[in-house]
């Protein structure tokens, strides 16, 4: 739940969807706003496959790195590396950030977290993460001691665990 302007608002997707438009981040006519949406559809897929995996078994966490992985690089990857390399702008839609950008950055760097070189066969993207990543408000953001959470650990997982066990 996130309490904003008022509201508690519940659900990933309608969170995003109005801070996307409170802040711009939703493109500027309806074309722009349904490959925005596609493209954090498809994005979130993946990224969804790296917020469960704290709460596997230890046993299944390295195969699943392995499969995360194969998904980014096989799947994933060529698809954004392709839309990058195609239309040769700085932003997957239009000329400005949009929470696709948001959402796709922020999976990277996720995967980066796991699996370092994981964007060597990928150097549209490559230039995108470090263009994105430099943005003063993202930069400040990703900074050490910034609001920005760390990855899941051990306390973490016990505490979800705790929240969720019936």
């Amino acid at each position: 739940m996130v309490e904003i302007d008022g509201m508690k608002l519940v659900q990933t997707r309608s969170i995003l969807h109005y801070i996307a438009d409170k802040h711009n981040l939703f493109g500027k006519n309806l074309k722009e706003r349904t490959l925005i949406d596609m493209y954090v559809e498809g994005t979130l897929d993946l990224l969804e496959l790296l917020i469960m995996h704290p709460f596997l078994k230890p046993d299944d966490q390295q195969k699943e790195v392995v499969n995360m992985a194969q998904k980014a690089i096989i799947r994933y990857f060529p698809v954004f590396e392709k839309i990058l390399r195609g239309h040769g702008q700085s932003f997957l839609v239009g000329n400005q950030l949009s929470l696709a950008d948001v959402i796709l950055l922020q999976t990277i760097l996720a995967l980066e977290e796991k699996i370092p070189n994981i964007l060597s066969a990928f150097p549209f993207l490559q230039e995108y993460t470090v263009k994105l990543s430099n943005i003063p408000t993202i930069k400040r953001f990703l900074e050490p001691g910034s609001k920005k959470k760390p990855p899941p650990d051990e306390i973490y997982v016990r505490t979800v665990y705790n929240i969720f066990r019936p």
